[in-house]
């Protein structure tokens, strides 16, 4: 499947896990930033610019087959479009989830730059992609993305089957 090239913050094992786990090398790599409780990655850091250096937004990045089908299927069910009509009439939702846009945004841009307010996953209107708020909660904990913390509540312990990949005998 390739090989990790200049990622010193991801040891082999967990590259060639992400790797299995997309069905591709992974692309803007930096480190992995939660693992499910079967121990692989569920959610990995990537590089605001790919090699070439085109810009990629997604800062946290699901990785986990199994959780990303999960969140798929609350995507297919509407989801999103009441999310995003609950931000209209709640102003405390609104704030919360303004203030997880200002977090994506700040972690990004400190590792670099890209010249624009544009995080991710509708951040701070709409509600587009629920793959990236539930990156962003797994990442950074309860609390700091409320719809990535609803659609995990909804979901609950996705690992407990096993790992969505075998692991690497490395």
């Amino acid at each position: 499947m390739g090989e990790p090239v200049g990622r010193p913050d991801v040891d082999r094992a967990d590259w060639e896990a992400v790797a299995a786990q997309l069905g591709r090398p992974p692309r803007a790599l930096r480190s992995v930033a939660h693992r499910c409780g079967c121990g692989l990655p569920s959610v990995v850091r990537t590089h605001p610019r790919l090699a070439d250096g085109t810009p990629f937004p997604t800062l946290y990045y699901l990785t986990c087959g199994r959780l990303t089908g999960q969140v798929a299927r609350i995507e297919a069910s509407g989801a999103m479009r009441e999310m995003t009509d609950r931000l209209a009439r709640d102003p405390e939702l609104a704030r919360a989830y303004r203030a997880a846009h200002e977090s994506y945004l700040a972690e990004r841009d400190a590792v670099a730059p890209l010249g624009t307010q544009v995080s991710a996953g509708g951040m701070p209107d709409r509600v587009k992609c629920l793959h990236v708020h539930v990156a962003h909660a797994l990442a950074l904990g309860p609390g700091v993305n409320p719809f990535g913390d609803e659609v995990l509540a909804q979901i609950g312990p996705w690992w407990t089957p096993g790992p969505c990949v075998p692991h690497s005998a490395g």
